[in-house]
């Protein structure tokens, strides 16, 4: 299986998340050039469960890889860039699906003694895949749940052959933020017969600012980032809506429950003073990913022996990840994975060194038949 050709193929093919239907189609294609007798494939909306049948099973190991792309206009140069203008995969989830099927390639010709299960999951980037698949396993097929649960993620500072990961909290929970202010707009001589959005707005990012300084437990993280903010259309003209868009951050579910209570309060006070109406929506949130210590130093262990991979105890980061929400039912682990490019995650050049992908089908299929 040539894997540097998959993962260009699938690289040139970014989707939305629940619309990767040519990615899920190529999956296929390849999953089912492979030896079929121990393969059993599912598939859930537009994603893709193979289960590979042990040949003396005691337990099920799960590995998943996600698949959606990102609406950023790709800036790379490569032969084999996005053809899907607006949308390319920069955050690495191309590597991770090709990691995947190396991983299946390998348990396909070679029969592992305890089961498989590849999950090729939609939508991590948004609205957020992980938690209906896992509630329609649950439901629908609980036969497909594993025992233990494993994933992988680019890391662009790393090299490639670095395993880092860390017992306990390894992502934030994360929530997306929009906040909407409708008021009066009008003429700019007339200021007085308006309640100005823009004004209102900056109020409200001014106050926002006020919520981990002065609301939050200095020994508990938090982050709120406001990204975006629009208002109005021309210069003389005083806007009558205003649109805040951002990213809040914890390391504790407690602490986004306290965040968002305040965001409310701050909110609901300023449309009092303004007479405005302000409408807070949190649209997509992930849970914190957070390690099983056990088998996130057993990651380490392997790591640190395995020919071609270093083990690197790294430090919890304010990234989020849906794979949270598998971790929050099922014992496991996730680990960064050394990419080796300039340029980070979410950037239009971001460009992962394509020598990861053999080392990590590898170290996956090792690690997880090692179990």
């Amino acid at each position: 299986m040539d894997l540097i050709a998959i993962r260009q193929a699938l690289h040139s093919i970014p989707e939305a998340g629940f619309a990767e239907v040519k990615t899920q189609r190529y999956l296929l294609e390849c999953i089912a050039e492979l030896p079929q007798q121990w393969l059993t494939v599912t598939t859930w909306r537009t994603g893709i469960i193979v289960r590979v049948t042990g040949y003396g099973a005691i337990k099920t190991i799960g590995w998943r890889a996600d698949m959606d792309g990102l609406p950023i206009r790709e800036q790379t140069g490569v032969t084999y860039a996005s053809t899907h203008d607006g949308f390319m995969h920069a955050c690495g989830h191309d590597c991770h699906m090709t990691i995947a099927l190396g991983l299946l390639a390998r348990v396909a010709n070679e029969q592992p003694k305890n089961n498989i299960i590849v999950y090729f999951q939609p939508a991590e980037e948004n609205p957020g895949g992980a938690e209906p698949m896992l509630a329609w396993l649950k439901t629908e097929r609980p036969d497909l749940l594993p025992d233990v649960m494993f994933a992988a993620h680019v890391a662009p500072q790393y090299p490639v052959g670095t395993i880092a990961t860390k017992p306990g909290l390894l992502f934030a929970n994360t929530s997306e933020l929009y906040i909407d202010i409708t008021s009066v707009g009008g003429h700019a001589a007339f200021p007085h017969e308006t309640k100005d959005a823009s004004v209102i707005a900056a109020n409200v990012l001014l106050q926002l600012q006020t919520i981990v300084s002065r609301n939050i437990d200095p020994l508990h993280s938090a982050v709120v980032t406001i990204g975006k903010m629009t208002s109005g259309t021309v210069q003389n003209v005083i806007s009558g809506a205003a649109r805040l868009e951002g990213t809040i951050r914890t390391t504790t579910p407690q602490t986004m429950e306290a965040v968002k209570r305040r965001i409310e309060a701050i909110c609901t006070g300023i449309a009092a003073s303004f007479e405005c109406t302000v409408d807070v929506d949190y649209g997509s949130s992930y849970y914190e990913v957070n390690n099983t210590p056990h088998y996130a130093e057993a990651l380490l262990a392997f790591a640190e022996q395995f020919d071609g991979t270093t083990a690197y105890a790294c430090p919890a980061a304010m990234t989020g990840e849906d794979f949270g929400y598998f971790l929050k039912d099922i014992p496991g682990a996730l680990f960064w994975t050394g990419a080796n490019t300039a340029y980070g995650l979410h950037h239009e050049k971001m460009l992962p060194d394509e020598a990861l992908l053999h080392v990590n089908a590898d170290f996956v299929h090792a690690f997880l038949t090692s179990l």
